[in-house]
């Protein structure tokens, strides 16, 4: 017996001196396949993500393209005097308009279309109006602004064509300030809502059917089973994907808004990733580019940062 508890002693003893590395070895080892298929995209994120962190040195040096950044001159904090101009501030109030109404808009709709899509019990229809509603992610921005230019098009539109219809004069859509917002608005939104929507539909498939059946048992109706049960199931999908969002606050889209850009809207069409890509590729001052690029990053990671500690405070769920 003593015997025995030596051995047993001995082999717990071995076992917590195995050295770290080893035991990582064996995890790596063990899930290849995985970290195999994971792989891929670390690389890619690496490339895109990572690397051009080294060009952050750009807004602080005289740097310009016949001249490497690693041996440019250091000049300081001289490119952030945008943050002293009156163009900055007018396109940067343009970038809080667009990226505000579009979470105002956009954030609850897909929770509302997984809602209603919840509730449909044709299940061939239900797959119909999915396909229907997610199918518009996957077109390019190009091609939703040639779609745009199609309907709202002042010589042929269809639009403008139902107004002539109508009795109505023609009206120039894209080159009017009063409307370029409520487009964008509403192209965002029907791009993305199914797709958004399918994060949701997931969430709501995973609740417990006895909750519902609890709630039925307690007379609770469609709309009190939502309210009770639905909502308050998927509420940590819901907190999750606000953190994701929020920092989308200062970033309106280059690929939507550019295509859509013209010299008659450009007073509201202006947006800190448009002004960006003017100022460096356009105009050539990379170090201004960069700066105000910089400027935004760390704003986003200030706005993650407080979304996600304000989510743990008060919804009890955060990202990290």
């Amino acid at each position: 017996m003593k015997l025995e508890v030596v051995k047993e002693k001995t082999n717990i003893v071995e076992k917590r001196t195995v050295p770290t590395y080893k035991k990582n070895l064996q995890v790596i080892w063990k899930y290849r396949w995985q970290f195999g298929m994971i792989l891929p995209g670390f690389i890619l994120v690496f490339l895109f993500n990572y690397m051009p962190m080294a060009g952050i040195q750009v807004a602080f040096k005289d740097y310009n393209i016949f001249e490497s950044m690693w041996t440019s001159s250091w000049i300081g904090f001289d490119h952030f005097y945008f943050l002293t101009d009156s163009e900055f501030w007018r396109v940067f109030s343009n970038t809080i308009w667009i990226t505000v109404l579009k979470f105002v808009v956009g954030f609850p709709a897909p929770i509302i279309l997984a809602l209603l899509l919840n509730e449909i019990k044709n299940n061939t229809f239900k797959k119909w109006v999915q396909t229907l509603t997610y199918m518009p992610h996957f077109v390019s921005w190009i091609v939703v602004a040639y779609i745009i230019e199609a309907f709202l098009s002042q010589s042929s539109g269809l639009v403008n064509e139902l107004l002539v219809y109508l009795g109505m004069e023609k009206y120039y859509f894209m080159g009017s300030e009063e409307w370029f917002r409520p487009i964008i608005i509403f192209s965002s939104v029907w791009k993305e809502v199914g797709f958004s929507a399918i994060i949701y539909l997931a969430a709501i498939a995973g609740l417990n059917p006895q909750l519902y059946e609890a709630a039925i048992v307690d007379g609770a109706n469609k709309w009190k089973q939502t309210l009770h049960v639905t909502i308050p199931g998927i509420l940590p999908t819901i907190c999750i994907m606000l953190i994701l969002t929020i920092p989308s606050l200062l970033n309106a889209g280059f690929d939507q808004i550019y295509p859509l850009q013209n010299p008659i809207n450009l007073p509201v069409s202006e947006v800190i990733d448009t002004y960006v890509v003017k100022t460096g590729l356009n105009q050539g001052y990379y170090g201004p580019a960069t700066a105000i690029g910089l400027t935004t990053s760390v704003f986003q990671l200030l706005l993650v940062v407080g979304a996600n500690q304000l989510s743990k405070k008060y919804g009890n769920t955060r990202l990290f």
